[in-house]
């Protein structure tokens, strides 16, 4: 009998599995959660839980590109903000920063929030960590409906393990991808850019300034976050 080299089933089983654990907890703290086992069951269920013409803002999200959310809500009619979005050029579209910053707060009004996450514990506790709070401010208040989606390589152990899946890995790979595929040159003199990880660096280019734990909702506010998780690696 040949050597396996194929673990695509046993892979996908591990991801169900946890992914299970993770939207029962996540349900528990008052959270909608369900499971999709690829891109396209996310994109679907995206789609599905936005209102057709509704208001959205994007955030800044790897995950979002990847599952092609933006390029179908705007096929149902959606009006789509998206502060991050860029020509075939890679130069942004809304060209002066001071705009980006007057689309980005439109999220506080918008009818759909959507975002990815920097890691999500086993437990349920979505952990984030901005650069001047664009994506942790709307998930917390302001849009009606929030829905994030994130990949199964984003579940940790324990706010431990998420915090330094930020710092020494997240982070790191995000402001490289700011000063090379996004081109933004005053990225480059980060410490993390240079070395590959965090040194608690207070550099005026730092993107590591606001961190957020969303540990459930109150009754009140009872299924507004919206969490699918893809058995997929996505993101960064």
């Amino acid at each position: 009998m040949p050597g396996q080299t194929n673990l695509d089933a046993e892979m996908a089983w591990y991801y169900r599995e946890r992914a299970k654990i993770l939207v029962a907890n996540l349900q528990k703290k008052r959270l909608n959660a369900q499971y999709a086992a690829n891109k396209e069951e996310a994109l679907k269920a995206v789609v599905e839980m936005v209102p057709p013409g509704a208001s959205i803002v994007r955030g800044d999200s790897i995950s979002m590109n990847q599952v092609g959310i933006i390029a179908e809500l705007r096929k149902h009619g959606c009006k789509v903000v998206d502060p991050f979005e860029r020509d075939a050029k890679g130069d942004y579209i809304i060209a002066e920063e001071e705009k980006r910053f007057a689309a980005a707060r439109e999220a506080f009004f918008a009818d759909v929030f959507l975002v990815g996450t920097n890691a999500i514990t086993i437990d349920g506790k979505l952990v984030n960590t901005d650069g001047w709070g664009n994506r942790v401010a709307p998930m917390i208040f302001g849009p009606k409906k929030v829905i994030v989606v994130v990949g199964v390589n984003k579940i940790v152990k324990d706010l431990d393990e998420a915090f330094e899946r930020i710092s020494q890995y997240a982070a790191p790979i995000n402001a490289r991808r700011h000063f090379t595929t996004l081109r933004l040159s005053e990225y480059g003199d980060l410490p993390c850019v240079k070395t590959g990880r965090c040194v608690d660096c207070n550099h005026d280019m730092r993107i590591c300034h606001y961190t957020t734990i969303i540990d459930g909702a109150m009754h009140s506010e009872k299924g507004r976050i919206n969490v699918v998780v893809v058995g997929e690696e996505l993101g960064i």
